[in-house]
């Protein structure tokens, strides 16, 4: 059975403050939770006028306090800003604020543009090429195995501990991510959303190809998150979805600002080439009723080989939103019971 997860980014809504995108975000853990969705995961932005969820650490601290069954975690954590000990610690006070429910997604791009990215490490040494080394020492003070034998800060341990431990999931919108995932034996993410589905087959593929089994992971384990609104009516997804498109068009433009009404133009012209943009993202997106959506998930469930997919959802109406993972869950007849924590992940004993 396709079991349906949750990507929410916080996005900001015009002519609303940020923190009542915080807020909802909040909120739809909770729905979420009693609709049966299967994890919920947030992501980790900075200085982007579109996407306020800068923190995700403290996010699922909070939504880990509010909830009580569904697996929550980030996508993800950017690895590269940050001590791979100090996340390791966070992580590790979450997994005792809810065991058994903490996924530890990690990424290797900055989540922001290069002036930020200085601003958020300023005296870090710290470099991309260095990732693959940081994802080993995560998992070591994450899981609490040993490091390297000549490893400097082998004595060093991340605190608490405990019986369980979080889950680390590699998070990736090309063949690097799938790579990284594939040498440590990780749970591997594809941005399906990110990249419109380009590379998707060609990153699961090697990740399969490649894959080394681990204590935790013996066997390759993959999900890909994609970009999905369900709504009553063809009409009114499609009218939904124009938020959304006339963000991505501004985007390819270097124009970024929060989400804004369906019927709000655009402060520029479309260009024939970017008419032919927005007539193409409406005929390939996972927009429509849930009859239609849920038939799209489905065929790319079983063309990728997976059983889990996460969705992410934007819209200028929060009720909207919500509305359509209400809609999904009722085309997935997934129950409650369903998002037990746990379920379809093999808790790791330390």
């Amino acid at each position: 059975m396709l079991r349906l997860s949750v990507l929410d980014q916080s996005v900001a809504i015009k002519g609303r403050p940020h923190s009542e995108s915080i807020q909802e975000t909040l909120a739809m853990a909770q729905l979420c939770e009693s609709l049966g969705y299967h994890r919920f995961w947030v992501s980790e932005h900075h200085s982007l006028e579109t996407v306020v969820g800068t923190a995700p650490e403290i996010l699922i601290a909070a939504i880990a306090a509010r909830t009580k069954s569904i697996r929550i975690g980030s996508a993800g954590v950017m690895l590269p800003h940050y001590s791979a000990f100090k996340v390791a610690e966070q992580f590790r006070v979450l997994e005792a604020l809810a065991p058994g429910r903490i996924d530890l997604g990690v990424g290797r791009a900055p989540g922001s543009d290069s002036l930020t990215a200085q601003a958020l490490n300023p005296f870090g040494t710290v470099r991309t090429i260095q990732f693959p080394e940081q994802v080993r020492d995560l998992i070591a003070w994450v899981t609490g195995e040993p490091l390297p034998e000549a490893h400097p800060f082998r004595r060093v341990r991340a605190f608490p501990e405990g019986d369980t431990a979080p889950t680390v999931w590699m998070l990736g919108s090309s063949d690097y991510g799938a790579q990284v995932a594939a040498h440590f034996g990780l749970p591997y993410s594809f941005a399906h959303f990110i990249t419109d589905g380009v590379g998707t087959e060609q990153a699961l593929a090697l990740y399969r190809q490649l894959y080394r089994p681990s204590r935790r992971h013996p066997e390759p384990l993959a999900t890909v998150c994609i970009w999905a609104l369900a709504a009553e009516t063809e009409e009114e997804a499609q009218w939904l979805f124009t938020s959304r498109a006339k963000s991505r068009l501004a985007r390819d433009r270097g124009v970024y600002g929060p989400l804004d009404h369906p019927d709000a133009p655009l402060p520029f012209e479309l260009t024939p080439q970017e008419e032919a943009r927005l007539a193409e993202m409406r005929r390939t997106a996972f927009v429509g009723t849930p009859k239609k959506v849920g038939e799209r998930i489905r065929a790319l469930a079983n063309q990728l080989g997976i059983d889990e997919v996460a969705i992410v959802t934007w819209s200028h109406d929060p009720a909207a939103r919500r509305k359509s993972y209400e809609l999904l869950a009722a085309e997935f007849g997934l129950q409650a019971s369903q998002s037990a924590a746990g379920v379809g992940d093999k808790r790791a004993k330390r």
